[in-house]
């Protein structure tokens, strides 16, 4: 059972505008092409964007002493003290102060994050950030998921 779980989906707005560009995408195929036309691009081109967005989504998650962020998971006993960035750090961390060697979990549509050093010495990745809505929350919960020995 997750301690913490969080899914990273696009925001509603998004999900309007794709369906309004896919419509005016068809619009413009109906007026040279006619009906069947619109309607096979509306079809396709709606379609590939809901594909491309759902898939876009992350699972956010802290289970078993284990953070899952995406596809990716670290045991939070190799993590060290996780630091809640607010959306200005989380701006930084993502560009400026970024260090290619990190891992990042980044989704446009999420502010705010954490940041937790990576412990283990047979890891080359310094920290990781995880885009989160919930960065209090989710520092709590990998804190509270260490083992009594960390």
């Amino acid at each position: 059972m997750p301690t913490y779980a969080e899914r990273l989906s696009p925001p509603a707005v998004l999900w309007v505008v794709a369906a309004f560009l896919a419509l005016t995408l068809g619009l413009a195929f109906y007026a040279a092409l006619g009906a069947a036309g619109g309607l096979a691009v509306i079809a396709i081109s709606g379609s590939v964007v809901a594909w491309v967005l759902a898939r876009s989504a992350a699972q956010v998650r802290v289970e078993d002493g284990t953070l899952v962020a995406g596809r990716a998971r670290i045991p939070v006993d190799l993590l060290g003290p996780v630091e809640v960035l607010d959306a200005d750090r989380a701006r930084a961390v993502r560009g400026p102060e970024s260090d290619p060697a990190a891992f990042h979990l980044i989704r446009g549509w999420v502010p705010a994050g954490v940041r937790a050093a990576v412990i283990d010495p047979h890891d080359a990745t310094p920290y990781w950030f995880v885009a989160t809505r919930r960065p209090a929350r989710l520092a709590a919960a990998i804190e509270a998921a260490r083992s009594p020995e960390a």
